[in-house]
């Protein structure tokens, strides 16, 4: 991958993707979605990946999009925002959802805008003290993207989900943890601890179980009750015929710890 970018490492089943444009609180550029897409490709294509973690270079986590690329003279033609959200920002976010592995984000600074949206779509979130998540939008005119407003009244409720895109105010990690916006605030200096040791255990879980748990917590948000218990006796048969679940059961029998092959 490009190291300019996006820096990609694969080590022992735990894939890294880490944001590196420090110097602009690693926001996105065109060269940067193309580098993360390309990332992304190489984890879903890498049988020994069981977790994806992704973080940001130096002081903040993603600060959304890089605004200079999107400077508006007087007089230009506006730009055309929705063939840059439909282009890069969807295909991410839907990427990260249905990735069928454990995704953590592990956010080490500030997340503005798209990068708060971009943190909150992974499914274990955890925040430095110092962090904070910012929905920048409404200070520009713009409505939150990145599956935001979709994300933020399920996570947050209504209430604070309106206050949040509506007011930009800064939201410090511990109140996010307290709103039930990401899993765990922790202290500065143990973030990238809590994340390994976080990585090391999905890394050695039944990969394939837990990307059909995934699959049943997103189909939630929108199956009605009876199509939500038809999905997991579906996704219940699928798993059961695992080898992973053969093994679970022998290991739990055997009292022993088990060895999961994942996918």
């Amino acid at each position: 991958m490009s190291e300019e970018s996006i820096l990609l490492a694969i080590e022992q089943g735990v894939a890294t993707i880490t944001l590196n444009r420090p110097q602009s609180l690693n926001s996105f550029n065109a060269d940067m979605h193309e580098a993360l897409r390309k990332a992304l490709d190489a984890v879903k294509a890498d049988d020994s990946v069981r977790v994806l973690v992704l973080t940001g270079a130096g002081r903040g986590f993603c600060a959304g999009q890089d605004l200079s690329d999107r400077n508006v003279a007087p007089g230009d033609d506006a730009p055309d925002l929705g063939h840059s959200i439909e282009t890069w920002y969807n295909p991410l976010i839907r990427t990260l959802k249905d990735l069928p592995v454990p995704v953590i984000c592990a956010v080490n600074g500030v997340a503005a805008g798209a990068g708060a949206n971009i943190a909150l779509s992974c499914d274990i979130v955890l925040a430095a003290r110092s962090a904070s998540f910012v929905q920048a939008f409404c200070k520009l005119g713009l409505v939150p993207d990145s599956g935001g407003t979709w994300i933020l009244p399920r996570l947050a409720g209504m209430a604070r989900a309106k206050g949040m895109a509506l007011l930009g105010e800064k939201i410090r990690a511990e109140q996010a943890e307290d709103w039930g916006l990401i899993w765990r605030c922790v202290d500065d200096e143990a973030l990238t601890e809590e994340t390994g040791k976080l990585a090391t255990h999905f890394a050695s879980q039944p990969t394939a179980g837990l990307a059909l748990i995934k699959q049943a917590l997103n189909a939630s948000t929108t199956n009605t009750w009876d199509d939500q218990l038809d999905l997991e006796r579906d996704l219940q048969r699928q798993a059961g015929q695992s080898e992973d679940y053969r093994e679970g059961v022998a290991a739990f029998m055997e009292k022993r710890q088990p060895a999961f092959k994942g996918r």
